[in-house]
């Protein structure tokens, strides 16, 4: 694995985090293909494509004692990334030197991050919605890297960002092998369009610390 680990740490700050910390501060979002090293990228769908059925769970709408699925909004199954292979490792550590940079270059106070690997079955979609929600200072930046090789315009599955709440007209992403795309969690509303085969993808968000005596933070 030793090209594998030479990929996204072989720099103190790459070029892509430059352009990331460009647009969200020009923009509010960032969208890179072929962000990250094809072997990590790789990797990362197999260990998802091995990971025994009964580590996915549906995924809900809200947080701890919130929690509830519903699926006329959303439909995916998850599975929460904890760095026990290489490649999770790996993606977990590139995202470390991307938080590092983020706040060194926008002053984001980004203390944590969590992930997860997402499984959208044919048919499956989520209704447009906001990650964050103005003033909870929970989740700060939102994080989606696909795992989709040979991903065509008619399978469907395309992430659409919403620049302003009362906008029909989004920017549409597809969800093309190792794409990369990051927003402000509480400025974008979006969707996951319906998708016409498997989906696969890690989601993940940046946070603030807002852990007290009474609140572990983040709840799952």
């Amino acid at each position: 694995m030793q090209a594998l680990e030479d990929g996204p740490g072989s720099e103190q700050n790459p070029p892509l985090f430059n352009t990331i910390a460009k647009d969200l501060h020009s923009r509010g979002y960032s969208i890179t293909p072929h962000a990250l090293p094809p072997l990590l990228v790789d990797s990362l769908l197999q260990q998802l494509l091995t990971t025994p059925s009964a580590e996915f769970a549906p995924a809900g709408i809200g947080r701890a004692n919130d929690k509830v699925l519903d699926q006329s909004v959303r439909r995916d199954n998850i599975s929460w990334i904890t760095g026990d292979s290489t490649a999770s490792r790996l993606w977990l550590d590139w995202a470390g030197r991307l938080q590092r940079s983020l706040n060194q270059q926008l002053f984001l106070g980004l203390f944590s991050f969590e992930c997860h690997f997402a499984h959208y079955g044919t048919g499956d979609f989520y209704r447009r919605h906001l990650d964050a929600f103005k003033g909870e200072g929970n989740r700060v930046l939102s994080v989606v890297l696909y795992l989709n090789p040979d991903w065509h315009n008619d399978d469907g599955g395309e992430l659409v960002l919403y620049p302003e709440t009362d906008c029909l007209a989004g920017v549409v992403v597809a969800p093309a092998h190792g794409t990369l795309v990051l927003f402000l969690s509480e400025d974008f509303e979006h969707e996951v369009k319906p998708a016409r085969r498997d989906r696969y993808s890690i989601a993940g968000w940046f946070r603030l610390n807002s852990s007290s005596a009474l609140r572990a933070d983040p709840p799952r």
